[in-house]
C-alpha cells in the first residue's frame, strides 16, 4: 500500500513534467494526475492523502523547477550545498498545495465519485492559490501542458489556463474512476465522462473570438546571446552596445524589440551619441525601437528604478508591475539574502497596475516583462485594446535548463487565451513569434545571436477569458467543492462510524 500511496504518486509527479515544453507530451499530465487521484481514492485518512499529494508535488517540482538551482549556484554564486538546500525547500513548499488538495478530498468525502470530483476541483483551486499567494508562482500550471496540440487546449480562450487545468483534472478523475470504480456501471459512467469532456473541448474549438485588424506588420525580435556572467564586465560592455546597434541597423522591420535589460547600463547612463545614432536611424528607416532597459527616476530623497520597455523612437514606456521576489525586490526581513547571493541588485519599484498598451508604428502592444506573462489575469488587463502581445525576457539566469522552453509555453498559453499573436525577444532564448492559436510560427535557436523577423498579424476582439478572467472557473470549482462535500458528508460519517466500531 505504501507503493500505491507514496511511491507511485512521486513517480507520476516526476513524469508529469514531460507534458510540458520542450517535450509537449500532453497526455502525460492527464495520466499522472489519474495516478494521484487513484491513490487518493484508496486512502483511508486525510493524512494519507496529504502525504500522497505531497509526494506527487515533490516529484513534480523537483524535476520541473530544478533550474532554480542553476540560478542560485551558477549565477548567484551561492555555495553548492546552500543552493541545493534552497531549491529543495522551495520545491517542498510548492508541494504543500497538492498535499492540501488531497487532504480536503479525503477529509470531506468518502471513497467514490464525489471524492474524485472533489479531488479534481481541489487540485485546481490549489493551483490557483499557488498562482497568487506570496506574489504567486504559477509556473507549470497543468492546463499549460495542453498547449498547443492537446485537445483540451481549446478550452483556454473560454476559461484560461486554470479552466484548462480543470479539464485535465476532470479527465484524470474520470480515468481514475474507470480503474477504481466498484461497479461496471460506475466505470462506464466514468469513461463516458472523459469522452464528454473531450467532446466539449472539440465544440469549444469551433468559434473564433478575434479577427485581423489591419495588415501584418514586420517585427524584429533581437537575441544578443550575451552570457549572463559576462554581461556587466567592462571589457564586454562596448562590444555589447556595438553588437546591438548593428543588429538594430540591419533589422528590416517596422518595429524592433530589444530584450529585457539588454544593454549593460541604466537608460540615462547610455552614451548620448549612442542613443542619438539609434534615434536618427529610426527616423530615417521609419522604425520604432523598443528597448528593454532599467529606468532611473528621481524622486524626493533619491531614485526609483523600473524594469521597463521604452519606445526610444516616439516615446512611451511600460514599467514592470509584477516583480520577482529575491530577484527584483527583497521581501521585508530577508535582506540578509544579499550577503549570500552575489547578484548586483537593489529593490525595483513597481509600475502601475493598469497601464495602457504601448504604441509602436500605430499598433497597440500589450507588454509583459520576464515572467509577467505567467499571470494570465494580469496580461488581459491590457486587453482588448492591445492588438499584439509582447514579452521581453532574460532567461540567461537559468542556463541550459528547461526554464526557457517552459517559459515559451506559458507565452503560448497567453496567446491562445487572448486570441492574439505574442512575440518574444529574449537575451539567450527562446525568442519566437506565436500566433493566436498558441502555435510557434518561427523562433531562433537558443544560445545563438540573431534577429527573428516575422510578419505579425494584429487582431482585435475579446475572448470569454479576456472578458471574465479566472472568476468563472474559481466560482464553479468552489461550488462543486461545496456540493461534493455536502453530498459526500453522510457517506463519510457512516464510514467513520464503521471504522470506530
Amino acid at each position: 500500500m505504501i507503493a500505491v500511496r507514496l511511491l507511485l504518486p512521486a513517480i507520476a509527479g516526476s513524469l508529469c513534467v514531460f507534458g510540458f515544453a520542450p517535450f509537449y507530451a500532453w497526455p502525460v499530465p492527464i495520466a499522472a494526475l489519474a495516478v494521484l487521484f487513484f491513490a487518493w481514492a484508496r486512502c483511508d485518512t486525510p493524512r494519507q492523502a496529504a502525504l500522497a499529494g505531497y509526494a506527487f508535488g515533490l516529484g513534480f517540482f523537483l524535476v520541473g523547477v530544478s533550474w532554480v538551482y542553476v540560478s542560485l549556484h551558477d549565477f548567484g554564486q551561492m555555495p553548492l550545498i546552500l543552493a541545493a538546500l534552497a531549491t529543495f525547500l522551495f520545491c517542498a513548499f510548492l508541494a504543500l498545495f497538492p498535499a492540501l488538495a488531497g487532504w480536503l478530498a479525503v477529509r470531506l468525502t468518502a471513497p467514490g465519485a464525489w471524492r474524485l470530483g472533489l479531488a479534481a476541483v481541489a487540485f485546481v483551486l490549489a493551483e490557483w492559490v499557488r498562482g497568487w499567494i506570496f506574489t504567486g508562482f504559477p509556473w507549470l500550471t497543468l492546463g499549460t501542458s495542453q498547449v498547443p496540440e492537446g485537445p483540451l487546449a481549446a478550452l483556454a480562450p473560454w476559461v484560461g489556463a486554470y479552466g484548462t487545468s480543470l479539464g485535465v483534472a476532470a479527465v484524470a478523475a474520470s480515468l481514475a474512476g474507470v480503474v477504481a470504480g466498484p461497479a461496471a456501471r460506475t466505470r462506464a459512467l466514468s469513461a463516458a465522462g472523459a469522452i464528454a469532456i473531450f467532446a466539449l473541448a472539440y465544440a469549444a474549438s469551433i468559434p473564433s473570438f478575434t479577427h485581423p485588424s489591419g495588415p501584418a506588420v514586420p517585427m524584429a525580435m533581437l537575441q544578443g546571446n550575451i552570457a549572463q556572467e559576462m554581461k556587466w564586465r567592462d571589457e564586454v560592455r562596448a562590444k555589447t552596445l556595438a553588437a546591438y546597434r548593428q543588429m538594430i541597423f540591419d533589422a528590416h522591420a517596422r518595429i524592433v524589440i530589444i530584450p529585457e535589460t539588454a544593454l549593460p547600463a541604466f537608460l540615462d547612463e547610455l552614451p548620448a551619441d549612442y542613443m542619438e545614432s539609434l534615434r536618427r536611424h529610426a527616423s530615417e528607416a521609419k522604425k520604432d525601437i523598443l528597448l528593454g532597459t532599467v529606468e532611473r527616476v528621481s524622486v524626493r530623497g533619491g531614485s526609483e528604478y523600473f524594469n521597463s520597455l521604452v519606445n526610444i523612437t516616439s516615446g512611451g514606456a511600460y514599467r514592470k508591475r509584477h516583480l520577482v521576489p529575491f530577484g527584483e525586490f527583497i521581501p521585508v526581513g530577508f535582506h540578509w539574502v544579499l550577503a549570500i547571493l552575489q547578484i548586483p541588485m537593489g529593490d525595483f519599484a513597481r509600475g502601475p497596475a493598469n497601464q495602457p498598451p504601448l504604441v509602436a508604428d500605430g499598433l497597440r502592444l500589450g507588454v509583459a516583462i520576464c515572467y509577467e506573462d505567467l499571470f494570465g489575469e494580469e496580461v488581459i488587463d491590457q486587453l482588448p485594446a492591445a492588438q499584439v502581445l509582447v514579452n521581453v525576457s532574460n532567461d540567461a539566469w537559468f542556463g541550459k535548463s528547461f526554464a526557457a522552453e517552459q517559459h515559451l509555453q506559458a507565452s503560448q498559453m497567453r496567446a491562445l487565451e487572448s486570441g492574439r499573436w505574442m512575440v518574444r525577444s529574449t537575451n539567450t532564448g527562446a525568442s519566437a513569434a506565436i500566433d493566436e492559436r498558441g502555435r510557434v510560427v518561427s523562433r531562433l535557436p537558443e544560445f545563438t545571436a540573431g534577429t527573428l523577423i516575422e510578419n505579425v498579424q494584429p487582431r482585435e476582439g475579446a475572448t470569454p477569458y479576456v472578458r471574465w478572467g479566472n472568476a468563472p472557473v474559481v466560482l464553479v470549482a468552489a461550488l462543486i467543492s461545496l456540493l461534493a462535500a455536502w453530498r459526500g458528508r453522510p457517506a463519510r460519517i457512516r464510514a467513520n462510524l464503521r471504522a470506530s466500531r
